[in-house]
Parts: C-alpha cells; sequence; structure tokens
C-alpha cells in the first residue's frame, strides 16, 4: 500500500469511526463498557490475618504463619493493596460509612450491638432532635467505677420513610443508577429488623441478608427467616424484617451457602448484557461465634506452625480458610464466565481483629505488632486490609502506601463505574474522596488524592481492655491528621503518634510535642462539635466516687475544659 493510499484509509476510518451516535447508542456502550463490581467485606478480620500483609509488616515468610489465605494473596498479586487502609472501630459504624461515603458518627453510627430498645421498635415518640432508630441505652457489665456515662448510637441508615423526618441517605447502590446491584450477607444498619431500612430500601436486589451483628454458622435459616415479633410486640409493623436467607443450595455452612448464592448470581448476571452488575458480598466471617468445618478445624489443630504471633486458634484458622476459600470461587467464577476481565473486584474488612489479648476470654487473633484490637482506635482496632483488582484496567501486586479510609469506597467505585464522583459527592455532602488514579499511580505522585484528615468517634465504655493499661476501655474520639494520629481518652487522656514512622504506636509524642498535641486535640473538639450531636457523646455519671477509681490517674474533664475555653475565647 502506497503512502498516499495508506493516509488516505487511515482519514476514512477516522471519519467513519467519529459518526454521530444516538443517545440509546451511548446508554449502551456505557452499560457494555462499564465494569462488573463484587466488594467482598469481611466482618472482624484483622489486619495480620493475610499471609501477604502479614509479610509485609513483619517479613516472615508464609510458610512459617498459622492462617492460610492463597485467594486473597491472589487478589493482592493480580491488583493493587493499600497499606494504610482504615475502617471505624466497629462494623456497623463501618458499613454505615461505605454505603453513604460519610463518617459513620455524622449520622449518629458510634457503635454496634445486639439488638437493642430504639424509639421505634418500643413506638415511643422520640425526644426532639432524636433519631427514631436512636438506642435508648446500650452498656456492658464493667464491674469497676465509671467516671463517663455512654452516649447512644443510631441502629438505621435514614432511608426516606415517614419516621426519618426528611432524611434520606443516597445509597452507593442508589447511585449507580445504570447497575443491577445485589447484596448478599450482613447489614446490621437497618434498625434490628425495622421495615423499611433493610437492603431493598436502599436499592439492592436482597439475594441472602440478615439484619444482626453475628449469626451461626450451622443451622442460621431459622433465624434469617424468623418474621415474628415477639421480641418487640410493641413494634409499629405487623412482622419483623429481620432477613431472608435466599435460595436452597445444599450447602450446611455459612460461609460457603452464601459463596455458592453469590456464583449462582454471577452466573445468572453473564448471561445478561443489559447493564453491568453491583455485588455486595458482606460475610459474617469471621465474626463469632466461633465456628468452624470440622476437618479443617483438625488439619489447623495439628499444624507444626500453630502460635505464630499469637494466632493460635484452630477454629478461627479454619474460619479464615473458608473464606479465603469463598474469594478463590468467586475468581474462578468470573474466569469461568469470561467476565474477569471488566469485574473490578474489592476485597476489605469491617474493623480490626479482635485482639485475644485485649478480649476477657483470650479469643480471636493477634494484631501484632499493631497496637490494640476491634472497639479500639489504636492502629490495630481501625487499619484493615483493602484490595482492589481490576484485570489488565490497574497495576498488579502493587502497594499503595497513602491513607485511605472506607468513606473513600463510595466515590472510588462510582468513579470506576463512570459516574461524575465528585459531583455526586458536593451534591450529597460526602466525607470520601475517590482514590480511583491511586490505583495506577500508586504513589499518589500527582497528588490526585489530597485527603489527609479523617475522624473516628466510639462514645462508650467497653469491657474489652484497653490496650494502654488492664482495665475496662473508656470512650474514645480520634484525628488522623497528614502523618499524625491524636487519639482522645475522655477519662482525660491525650495520645499522638506520627504514624509514617511509628506505625505500631511505640511513642507516644504526647508530652514532648505539646503545641501539635493541643492543635489536634481543638480540631477534633471543633468537628465532633459540629458534626456530631450531644447526645452520641459522652457525659459526666453524676454517681461517679473518684476514691474508688481502679486507675492508677485520676479523670481529667479536658472536654469540658475545652467547652469553658471555647465560651471565654481562649
Amino acid at each position: 500500500m502506497t503512502y498516499f493510499k495508506t493516509c488516505l484509509y487511515v482519514v476514512l476510518l477516522f471519519v467513519l469511526g467519529c459518526k454521530s451516535t444516538t443517545k440509546e447508542e451511548k446508554v449502551a456502550e456505557r452499560t457494555t463498557t462499564r465494569p462488573n463490581i463484587i466488594f467482598i467485606l469481611a466482618d472482624d478480620y484483622g489486619i495480620m490475618d493475610s499471609q501477604a500483609y502479614a509479610h509485609k509488616f513483619t517479613d516472615s515468610p508464609t510458610s512459617d504463619m498459622f492462617y492460610e489465605t492463597p485467594n486473597i494473596d491472589r487478589l493482592i498479586h493480580e491488583g493493587v493493596a493499600f497499606s494504610q487502609a482504615y475502617a471505624n472501630q466497629l462494623c456497623s459504624p463501618t458499613r454505615a460509612s461505605i454505603l453513604t461515603g460519610k463518617f459513620a458518627s455524622r449520622m449518629g453510627f458510634t457503635t454496634a450491638m445486639p439488638p437493642r430498645p430504639t424509639y421505634y421498635n418500643q413506638n415511643l415518640p422520640a425526644p426532639q432532635g432524636y433519631l427514631m432508630h436512636d438506642v435508648l441505652e446500650h452498656k456492658d457489665d464493667i464491674k469497676i467505677e465509671q467516671a463517663l456515662i455512654n452516649g447512644t448510637s443510631n441502629s438505621a441508615v435514614s432511608a426516606g420513610t415517614t419516621y426519618d423526618a426528611g432524611r434520606d441517605e443516597l445509597s452507593l447502590a442508589e447511585a449507580l443508577t445504570d447497575y443491577h446491584s445485589a447484596f448478599i450477607g450482613k447489614w446490621h444498619i437497618g434498625g434490628f429488623g425495622a421495615n423499611g431500612y433493610q437492603p431493598a430500601d436502599q436499592g439492592f436486589e436482597p439475594l441472602a441478608w440478615y439484619d444482626a451483628g453475628g449469626s451461626d454458622y450451622f443451622d442460621w435459616r431459622k433465624s434469617w427467616d424468623n418474621t415474628s415479633t415477639a421480641g418487640y410486640p410493641k413494634i409499629p409493623q405487623e412482622k419483623m424484617h429481620m432477613g431472608n436467607s435466599g435460595q436452597e443450595t445444599g450447602a450446611n455452612y455459612l460461609t460457603d451457602d452464601l459463596t455458592l448464592q453469590a456464583l449462582n448470581f454471577i452466573e445468572e448476571s453473564s448471561k445478561s448484557k443489559t447493564r453491568p452488575f453491583f455485588l455486595y458480598f458482606s460475610h459474617f466471617a469471621v465474626h463469632a461465634p466461633y465456628e468452624g468445618k470440622s476437618d479443617e478445624v483438625t488439619y489447623f489443630e495439628e499444624k507444626p506452625t500453630k502460635g505464630w504471633n499469637g494466632h493460635k486458634d484452630p477454629v478461627y484458622a479454619a474460619m479464615v480458610k473458608s473464606m479465603d476459600r469463598s474469594v478463590g470461587a468467586i475468581l474462578d467464577k468470573l474466569e469461568e464466565t469470561g467476565l474477569d476481565e471488566n469485574t473490578l473486584v474489592v476485597f476489605m474488612s469491617d474493623n480490626g481483629g479482635i485482639d485475644s489479648s485485649i478480649t476477657p476470654n483470650d479469643t480471636g487473633t493477634d494484631n501484632s505488632p499493631f497496637l490494640g484490637g476491634k472497639a479500639c482506635l489504636t492502629e490495630g482496632g481501625i487499619r484493615v486490609p483493602l484490595l482492589f483488582r481490576w484485570k489488565n484496567k490497574i497495576k498488579e501486586g502493587q502497594w499503595v502506601d497513602t491513607p485511605v479510609d472506607c468513606t473513600d469506597i463510595f466515590p472510588t467505585l462510582l468513579e470506576a463505574a463512570g459516574y461524575d464522583s465528585e459531583a455526586i459527592s458536593k451534591k450529597n455532602s460526602l466525607d470520601g474522596q475517590s482514590m480511583f488514579t491511586v490505583l495506577s499511580d500508586v504513589t499518589n505522585s500527582k497528588n490526585s488524592y489530597t485527603k489527609k484528615v479523617r475522624y473516628w468517634h466510639y462514645p462508650f465504655n467497653v469491657i474489652y481492655n484497653s490496650p494502654f493499661e488492664p482495665f475496662a476501655l473508656t470512650p474514645h474520639s480520634a484525628i488522623r491528621d497528614g502523618n499524625h494520629k491524636l487519639i482522645f481518652d475522655w477519662y482525660g487522656r491525650l495520645h499522638l503518634y506520627d504514624i509514617e514512622t511509628d506505625p505500631f504506636e511505640k511513642n507516644d509524642l504526647a508530652e514532648t510535642r505539646p503545641e501539635l498535641r493541643n492543635k489536634l486535640f481543638e480540631k477534633l473538639m471543633e468537628w465532633l462539635s459540629a458534626n456530631v450531636a450531644q447526645r452520641y457523646w459522652p457525659a459526666l455519671n453524676p454517681s461517679y466516687n473518684p476514691e474508688k477509681e481502679a486507675r492508677g490517674t485520676p479523670f481529667v474533664n479536658l472536654f469540658e475544659t475545652y467547652r469553658q475555653n471555647q465560651e471565654n475565647g481562649g
């Protein structure tokens, strides 16, 4: 072909390619090129529970480790892993943040709990300014003297019902307007079975779901399918909407059953070319009760590496293995159906692992060398694994050290799906920022992800021991601003760390960097004052007797001092 003919051929191709397209053709192209999205959320799965993460932070060979996570590690090898991803201290706050893209305590989600009395399920009028799904009271059975009374917590993400007084959070599924969105697994943000607040009310097709914090792993269906209101006879609905066990799969272990239902959904979706799908797969694993498959429990009981890094429970290890096998089955199904090249898979945990060193009964995992675990605002309680895998679209085998958090999931998935995440974020006052560009620019060299500040708030005395002392946790709040994190213990103590150089929180800078400490404390209190209603704050205990205090340091009312200083212009 001559040079002239070659040029003419290229011009013709360009002209033909630039022909005008109808609106319908553009919509069809958009819905076929947008990725399918599978978001897998593990429960109570610690930062050190994955072999690849454990190797990242200890440099130990994976062959020395007790837990086995080859499929989760495969996600890391074939995608991008975040070394500084943050969730909340407990599951319901994180789930609320993922669903809405907002800091949980802004919506009143401060803790997670089993079913508790709320204004709604007691059919009581909520006090002025309260939400109908605010919990009336939640407290642990703590024997020692307590200087503070617990705050409260919301239990349902607003869905625009008559009980929400005009509130209606935009959910991630609702924002993905062109997608077929489905939900499987643990919900736990629906007001303990409240009508109008379940997955179907937030834009999902519910495949199998349960609005509770934990579930049996054997013989679970009866609980999931129970609609009796006997527990709350005054609730203003004819039946409870706690869940539905979904289709019968023949599996007798919960993790396996939910996985089969997810695989069936993927298989059916592969036959449809009309629109992409979003599957939110929310595991109960590895949340208590600790129940593993007997053959796998036996395997780990006899494994020689038992005890590595404090990982010693064969049942817990078996539960990890079952969840990891679920991840592998999903990846295999994507390959089998030909969907793997246009499916974004995301894996995350909802909070840090339950650390056996601070639990009253020595159960769970061990997050060492990170400090603390679930319910703590130290790194072991809120730093979690976060993985993205999109074959041939994002880099493989890369680590991102830029800090991100669970509110960023919402805008990131929107951008991956081709939506204007910035416009949606601005319109709905999201706290999250899309980190999609970081999946390719893993060092964030272009500074496209600019978020520097994040907040946590947990206004409860908790039966778990503090990682700082052998006593029950007191209410805590925290801020991370850049590399520095301040933890405010409402008992009257401040902890300051440079997380970039001291990720295991061994060097407390609170006394040596007083100006920075005070600056971050003021910034944290300003944010709490502006964004978190007073009922979600702890309060002074009028019955507190300081002479009976078990702690070695006296209670100091720092939050009242801050308030007085503000009133006095100080």
